[in-house]
């Protein structure tokens, strides 16, 4: 295996759980320093993705960019990441022509890797490619845990059972998740009818 300078992964971790955290383990052998991405970062311009319905809706987003920084580095540091090996960037995935700004993107250097489970991990790496980055992908057969219900679980007050790393938990008690959440599931549900 080729290890390179940089290891990029992106995300929109609505918030962060343990299968991100495996995600980013499985990328950090690829490269020296990571780049962590945090997509839908500007949760006001997110736009519909005919890959993805339901990623530009305000309950599948109920968390800003700052919120889900504090959530991902609090998790890594918890994992064993010194703070020299990783670094949090907002990345706008909609806009690979845009990430030499955000993220190193030389193929020398740096690859970008994903984990497919869906037309719409597809697509991004099909973005990825056409703009001439280095991409390595891994075919996975099902997602065993989604954010969807990570959020539900927030929204019933499961946290015994929430898999997220502790540092996860805390911010999720400390911003008032459960009731954020469940305000967006009755303006969803109000929308709907």
């Amino acid at each position: 295996m080729t290890k390179f300078k940089y290891a990029v992964v992106h995300g929109r971790f609505q918030p962060f759980h343990d299968e991100h955290l495996a995600y980013i383990n499985w990328a950090r052998t690829w490269g020296d320093h990571l780049f962590v991405g945090i997509t839908n970062f500007d949760r006001y311009s997110i736009k519909e993705e005919s890959a993805s319905q339901h990623r530009h809706t305000a309950l599948a987003n109920p968390f800003s960019y700052w919120e889900r920084s504090l959530m991902v580095k609090d998790s890594l540091l918890e994992a064993g990441f010194a703070p020299t090996e990783f670094t949090i960037v907002s990345l706008p995935i909609e806009a690979p022509e845009k990430w030499p700004e955000f993220v190193p993107t030389d193929p020398s250097e740096a690859v970008h890797l994903l984990r497919i489970f869906s037309a719409w991990e597809q697509e991004k790496a099909n973005r990825l490619r056409h703009a001439n980055y280095r991409v390595i992908s891994e075919n996975c057969d099902e997602k065993l845990l989604s954010a969807s219900d990570v959020r539900i679980q927030i929204a019933k007050n499961e946290y015994k059972t929430l898999r997220v790393p502790p540092s996860v938990k805390y911010w999720l008690r400390n911003f008032n998740a459960a009731n954020r959440i469940n305000e967006l599931m009755e303006l969803e549900e109000k929308t709907y009818i």
